[in-house]
């Protein structure tokens, strides 16, 4: 008998990614919350998890040692998005201080001028308020565990060698 758990790690590196991009967008472009700087930051790996996802599926019944290696790195791009989440979601938390080109900030003794220029100069969307929340938890927030989660799924699925084990 021989394992599912590549074909499933497959579908979870396509799938996780699509969800995460999929939600992103409907929260942009159907209820208004514009993303930042890091926001974009985010949805970079998730859109080359998304293409290693694909190829994944694609070749899992041809080449599925192709499939598993496309399915790792499609996993480790999943976690990175998750990584750059949870950053966001620290500076929107107060944890620890954002990047200085996703605030305004006014040096000291600055003329009226460089406060008007400083404000002009800074992003419409700012990386340290979080746009939404639920349960306290913002979007950066729900793609740092969703990120994480996924990608731990799908590394314990390619390390299943047979079914019902799991190798460390």
């Amino acid at each position: 008998m021989t394992s599912r758990a590549p074909r499933i790690a497959a579908w979870l590196a396509l799938l996780i990614p699509a969800s995460l991009l999929g939600g992103a967008l409907v929260s942009q472009y159907v209820f208004g919350l514009y993303p930042c700087e890091m926001c974009y930051w985010q949805r970079w790996p998730h859109w080359a998890a998304l293409a290693l996802g694909g190829i994944a599926v694609l070749s899992v019944r041809r080449v599925q040692g192709l499939a598993v290696g496309m399915a790792a790195l499609a996993a480790i791009a999943i976690a990175t998005s998750g990584l750059i989440g949870g950053f966001h979601a620290g500076v929107e938390y107060g944890w620890w201080e954002g990047l200085t080109t996703c605030a305004t900030s006014v040096p000291a003794g600055a003329t009226t001028d460089d406060v008007l220029n400083s404000i002009m100069a800074a992003p419409l969307v700012r990386c340290d308020a979080a746009p939404w929340s639920m349960f306290g938890i913002s979007l950066a927030g729900y793609n740092f565990l969703l990120s994480l989660a996924g990608a731990a799924a799908i590394y314990l699925l390619l390390r299943r060698k047979q079914p019902g084990t799991i190798v460390a």
